[in-house]
């Protein structure tokens, strides 16, 4: 069984692609039993708005990658320009860059460590975790607190929700005046919420699936002094065109806010502006949103130019960071390859325990048939010596050239032979 990482991500795949391949994490553990029974023997899924990963233990990555097409109902062919297959060391390194920041279209967001984090949990709780993943995950995320410990890496970086931030001043300078309307109620928009606090807009409304998320989070608005309130997801209809400010999150597989939504509101609003930011993968926002007038829509695509600012400033840190992931790569690998000669050393140990119970029955033999027992133990340790060291002499004796060099070489090592 080999290590592989088969993917894609911002760097490889626009979002109409990853938006195709996202995984609802209420579907995770399914979605990882479906892959573990035919086509991996270990398995975990990182899925987030800027990737989906697969980190499986498999013979052939064909087969995950078949499955990974399937299971979403894409072509393998519309696919495929998009993935990733990384094999062992480069699998090793992807990992510990992407669990450090160093993968991320944020360079040194702290996020994704926490999103990779929760997908290994899935993994294990769905028992899908085997020795080998369960070291890497483990490695990978020691040194994912190396590289925070000894770098600056995650220095003046903006995030996503910041991004945002900066996106609506530009259109509307100061925003103390606007209304804002966060739909979802994840980590995401959390971290939105708390940007757009800071800015003191006039009010702030959570629309989400369930009345009692969206109300703690507009709670936790309220006490910052926010004037906030909390709407079902199915009202949002009729609350949306009173907002200058719209940003969603959520793991809707299909469209919530859709184009006659949005054009009843620009009517309702008489051409006021709509900002909108859409950081769903899948889309919370149809496309065709973006092409109307007044309406300002950003995806998580768009705001990469936003979040690049200040990279300059890590540029440096992320040359350190590279230097840390190498060198633990490098030491991953040794275990790695140790591990591999594990059935090696049970086999040796198997083949030379059944020697021993061998001889040692006829030994023991002697003894009950009244031979000395000094006598059978001198022919206990005489056979017992002829044979564990029949085969290595035999060898020795049919070898020839470069070969017998390097094989007497061997044995003197492994019987650490002095002269």
């Amino acid at each position: 069984m080999q290590l592989y990482v088969i993917g894609v991500n911002h760097t490889t795949a626009p979002i109409q692609i990853r938006e195709h391949v996202a995984f609802n994490s209420d579907h995770l553990v399914h979605a990882l039993h479906e892959l573990t029974a035919h086509d991996a023997l270990e398995a975990s899924i990182l899925s987030t708005c800027n990737r989906t990963e697969l980190y499986c233990s498999t013979n052939d990555p064909k087969k995950p990658l078949k499955w990974l097409s399937q299971y979403h109902r894409l072509d393998q062919d519309v696919l495929a320009p998009y993935i990733y297959t990384l094999p062992d060391g480069e699998a090793v390194k992807h990992a510990f860059r992407v669990a450090s920041g160093l993968d991320s279209m944020v360079l040194g967001e702290p996020q994704i460590l926490g999103q990779f984090k929760q997908s290994v949990k899935i993994a294990q709780d769905a028992g899908t975790l085997g020795s080998l993943l369960h070291k890497l995950f483990q490695r990978t995320f020691e040194v994912a607190k190396e590289v925070r410990s000894n770098t600056d890496i995650g220095a003046n970086s903006v995030s996503m929700s910041a991004a945002a931030v900066k996106l609506a001043q530009r259109i509307f300078g100061n925003i103390s005046e606007q209304k804002v309307l966060l739909i979802g109620a994840g980590e995401m928009i959390e971290l939105c919420a708390d940007h757009f606090a800071a800015q003191k807009p006039k009010c702030m409304t959570i629309a989400n699936r369930t009345l009692e998320r969206g109300a703690a989070l507009a709670t936790k608005m309220s006490a910052l002094g926010i004037q906030s309130q909390a709407v079902l997801l199915q009202d949002l209809p009729a609350h949306f065109a009173e907002y200058d400010i719209i940003v969603t999150c959520t793991a809707s597989q299909l469209p919530i806010v859709g184009l006659g939504m949005v054009e009843r509101a620009i009517k309702l609003r008489r051409h006021r502006p709509v900002f909108m930011v859409d950081l769903g993968v899948p889309r919370d926002v149809e496309a065709e949103v973006a092409e109307l007038d007044d309406v300002f829509l950003y995806t998580v695509d768009d705001l990469s130019a936003v979040v690049q600012e200040g990279i300059g400033n890590r540029q440096q840190a992320a040359v350190d960071a590279e230097l840390i992931v190498v060198s633990r790569v490098d030491e991953f690998m040794q275990w790695l390859k140790k591990r591999e000669t594990v059935p090696t050393i049970k086999a040796l140990r198997d083949q030379a325990e059944t020697t021993r119970q061998v001889e040692l029955a006829k030994a023991l033999k002697m003894i009950e048939k009244g031979e000395p027992p000094a006598k059978a133990l001198e022919m206990l340790s005489n056979a017992l010596t002829n044979k564990f060291l029949h085969q290595p002499s035999h060898a020795l004796h049919q070898s020839h050239g470069e070969e017998h060099m390097r094989l007497e070489h061997a044995l003197r090592q492994i019987f650490q032979i002095k002269n």
